[in-house]
């Protein structure tokens, strides 16, 4: 091996370690933090040891060795360069009363017309979710909707920090062009001021919640997740799903978790009894033994729509970014056989390809 070459494969080892960072897939939990945190002071409490946020019992993010294991396993399925998906929507302006409207827009960004007022999940537009312009994780089809066809967003809620939820370029662009009001866990909301400085952000801990106006509410509560931007700033900033009470009931808004012991869903259901509809991740689950800590499978995601009491899920978090080793149409078809494992008829939980409504 030349120099140039051993040069080269050190440069892309960097950068393809951090876009795992940065999509949240370990390698951040490569070091244990003993300096001060970076985004967020408060009291040592239940969630929170002064440094680190944690959800009791959860299980640590693996570290340094289980994540070199899985990249020498050689296990991962490649994926097409593009995944076109044959929808493309153009939002009307406002939704009214109780009617209810959902488009997929991608990965696990969603947008929700409601009551008069226009939210949007996880908002990524950018080409790669990766803190690297030129490596990582790269879009495999286009946002279902364009840019400058979004309705005005008066809501944007972010449910953690990793790079395929919080999209910085993407929230300075909602920022400076809709003037939005911006809902994330404790600690986001410096990582957002920092690039973002006039934005408008307010940040939740578990069990808080915002008044939004009549009608509508937006509840914090626990996901079995972590968080990290960086190589030191590892569960620095809280993560957690969004309830948003609305006119047409109550939305259960999931970003990533894992199952555990089924308890956050359980406890969703007895604290928001009615849940209308819950956006539920279905894909970034192989290798199981890495990934069941912080994604849920197919066969899980069904069993949490059955836990929180849903009336119905939509599918996320597949076919957009290859995060993991399986194949880009794994989720689906594994999701259609959990449905009939758990006597689910496929309407209680469909799958939306990025350009899709969702209407009741």
């Amino acid at each position: 091996m030349t120099r140039r070459t051993l040069l080269k494969g050190m440069a892309a080892a960097g950068a393809a370690g951090l876009a795992l960072a940065g999509a949240g897939l370990g390698a951040a939990a490569w070091y244990r933090n003993a300096g001060p945190n970076r985004y967020y002071e408060g009291p040592v409490r239940h969630n929170f040891d002064g440094t680190r946020l944690f959800l009791p019992g959860a299980p640590e993010p693996r570290g340094m060795g289980d994540l070199l294991r899985w990249q020498m396993s050689g296990g991962r399925e490649a994926w097409p360069d593009r995944f076109e998906s044959p929808h493309r929507d153009h939002p009307p302006r406002r939704v009214d009363g109780s009617d209810l409207r959902i488009t997929y827009v991608g990965h696990a960004s969603f947008l929700v017309q409601v009551g008069g007022r226009n939210v949007l999940l996880d908002p990524v537009w950018s080409d790669r979710a990766s803190p690297l312009a030129f490596a990582g994780p790269r879009r495999v089809n286009d946002p279902g909707i364009r840019f400058e066809d979004l309705p005005p967003i008066d809501l944007v809620l972010v449910t953690h920090n990793h790079y395929d939820h919080l999209d910085l370029a993407t929230l300075e662009a909602l920022r400076s062009g809709h003037r939005p009001r911006f809902v994330t866990p404790l600690g986001n909301d410096a990582i957002i001021h920092r690039h973002s400085p006039q934005a408008a952000v307010e940040s939740l801990d578990w069990g808080q919640a915002l008044e939004l106006g009549p009608g509508f509410r937006v509840h914090l509560e626990p996901a079995v997740h972590w968080s990290a931007r960086s190589w030191h700033d590892r569960c620095h900033a809280l993560w957690g799903a969004f309830v948003l009470d609305t006119p047409a009931g109550p939305l259960y808004l999931v970003g990533d978790t894992g199952f555990g012991d089924g308890g956050t869903f359980r406890e969703v259901k007895r604290r928001h009894p009615g849940i209308r509809v819950a956006l539920l991740p279905i894909g970034a689950y192989e290798p199981r033994w890495f990934m069941e800590g912080q994604h849920v499978n197919p066969d899980e995601a069904v069993r949490a729509l059955l836990a929180s009491g849903a009336e119905v899920a939509l599918a996320h978090h597949w076919g957009t970014f290859q995060l993991t080793d399986e194949g880009i149409l794994d989720p689906p078809e594994e999701l259609a056989l959990a449905r009939v494992r758990h006597e689910v008829p496929e309407s209680r939980f469909p799958v939306l390809r990025p350009g899709q409504v969702w209407m009741p």
